[in-house]
């Protein structure tokens, strides 16, 4: 099943399940909490069996609700100070972490037990703090939009110690980015480029991937990007009003060849990617709020085969015999190690 929180004005954090073998036939929504003007983020524990959603209500408060997935409830909505933004879940789902928001001055994300959602710890590193991951291999990762610098660094967070290490400087500061499985390389969106970068996480080496004949104006931010499962190919979304998604092949992940340009059926920009479990296919996310749907695309084939409701929020649950077996990622994270153990 996929989960996706609404980003539409009608019924934004809102979660509409859809059923992914099912040609994406929507199951149900689930109303949640009221007042809802900025999804930031979801995560989910297939240990625990709830889901988070990181969002700022309408008066700027960042806030996150808890929601249990064997009854539909919401076990808890709390404010987080002094922000949110794109969260991640230790894989036992017994903890998260929880940027202080990219508008932010905050020097530090926030650790909170996901039980409570009660702040139990801070790691100080900058401020401006975005996008959190958790990868298959771990540790957990961050990034910043701070100007002063350090928002070209892409920071390691170990779990047990909180010693914070980083890679970088990149040519400029971050955007999205997602981990392989094994937590060797990482594709990075970089402010002021048309294309990405790519960094060894073991030597620290960054190589630049450019887009040729890209739309003839500042880059900005690229907005979105992710591995296909099987990590032969990175997905880039291009500029708010390009209509387009960038496929690298990254066979040899510091050579990436862009091998096509796939076009959007809305004509606009996209805002985020992501993938379901298993590989089948790619969900691009139309701008920021908008009205337009999120567009499914065969993985394998590149073609597109559908609209779902607006939505950059979401991830896949899978259930057997009533029970969660495993939860996908918001982030088109690496899982070439996971599909070959299993059958």
């Amino acid at each position: 099943m996929l989960y996706a929180v609404s980003q539409s004005a009608g019924d934004r954090g809102s979660v509409s399940i859809y059923d992914i073998d099912a040609g994406h036939r929507l199951i149900k929504t689930i109303k949640t909490v009221p007042n809802v003007a900025d999804v930031r983020g979801v995560a989910a524990s297939a240990a625990t069996g709830k889901l988070y959603v990181a969002y700022q209500d309408g008066s700027g408060t960042g806030m996150i609700y808890c929601l249990n997935l064997y009854d539909d409830t919401v076990l808890w909505s709390k404010a987080m100070n002094p922000g949110v933004d794109r969260l991640a879940i230790s894989p036992d789902g017994g903890v998260l972490y929880v940027p202080t928001w990219e508008g932010g001055s905050a020097d530090y994300i926030n650790v909170a037990d996901a039980e409570s959602g009660n702040v139990v710890r801070q790691v100080h590193f900058s401020n401006q703090s975005h996008d959190a991951q958790y990868p298959l291999s771990g540790p957990i990762f961050q990034e910043t939009k701070a100007s002063d610098g350090s928002g070209h660094y892409l920071y390691l967070v170990d779990p047990r110690s909180y010693a914070v290490s980083r890679i970088g400087p990149y040519s400029g500061i971050l955007g999205p980015y997602a981990v392989d499985s094994t937590s060797n390389y990482v594709v990075n969106n970089v402010t002021g480029l048309w294309g990405m970068q790519v960094a060894n996480l073991g030597t620290g080496r960054i190589i630049t991937a450019n887009i040729p004949d890209h739309p003839l104006r500042d880059a900005g931010l690229l907005h979105g990007i992710g591995w296909t499962p099987d990590q032969t190919e990175a997905w880039q979304s291009g500029g708010w009003d390009d209509p387009h998604v960038y496929v690298w092949d990254m066979h040899n992940p510091m050579i990436p060849v862009l091998s096509e340009r796939l076009a959007l059926r809305s004509g606009r920009g996209s805002h985020w990617l992501t993938f379901d479990i298993k590989g089948d296919y790619g969900y691009v996310a139309p701008n920021k709020n908008s009205a337009d749907g999120t567009e499914i695309f065969d993985a394998r084939t590149h073609a597109s085969i559908g609209v779902i409701g607006s939505s950059e929020d979401m991830l896949e649950i899978d259930f057997a015999d009533g029970k969660i077996t495993r939860t996908g990622d918001q982030y088109g994270i690496g899982r070439r190690q996971q599909m070959a153990k299993e059958p």
